[in-house]
């Protein structure tokens, strides 16, 4: 473990200062899964539900959600993204598996925009489809990986 870098040596909470930091590429992948009724996962499948198409729109509110994740976890750095990818998968008959890619060129990564795409997005699809099943779970969400900077790329742990 390194030392928490958002807080100085008095323990008062800073924005950590990049601006000696080389510009690099940097990507960051995170998953989340969201849990519910077979039914629920078979309507999402399908496309439908009287709101509309719930992966389309959870899609969006991902993306939307990491480009204003500073506006939303107080020492973020404003980023200019240049891609965001958000995909879906159900990996059960009651999970749904969302991942998000978010990439950029800049001298701090991309960890926070990749979670707060796939926290943003699960929360859509809940917010979708809580009038058919208020009993949906999200979670676990995980950094998967992420490149470039000076620590390097890493992986989760298989």
């Amino acid at each position: 473990m390194t030392d928490l870098t958002h807080f100085d040596s008095e323990g008062h909470s800073r924005m950590v200062n990049v601006g000696h930091k080389p510009v690099t590429e940097r990507t960051a992948t995170a998953e989340g899964f969201v849990t519910a009724h077979p039914e629920t996962i078979t309507r999402m499948a399908g496309g439908g539900t009287s709101k509309g198409n719930v992966l389309e729109v959870a899609r969006l509110a991902g993306i939307m959600a990491a480009k204003k994740t500073a506006d939303l976890i107080p020492l973020c750095h404003p980023l200019g993204l240049d891609a965001v990818e958000i995909e879906f998968s159900f990996t059960s008959p009651v999970e749904l598996r969302i991942v998000a890619t978010a990439s950029l060129t800049a001298k701090t990564g991309v960890e926070m925009e990749a979670l707060t795409a796939v926290s943003i997005a699960a929360l859509t699809v809940y917010d979708m489809c809580k009038s058919i099943d208020k009993a949906m779970t999200i979670g676990p969400i995980r950094l998967l990986s992420k490149t470039g900077g000076k620590s390097g790329n890493w992986s989760a742990p298989s």
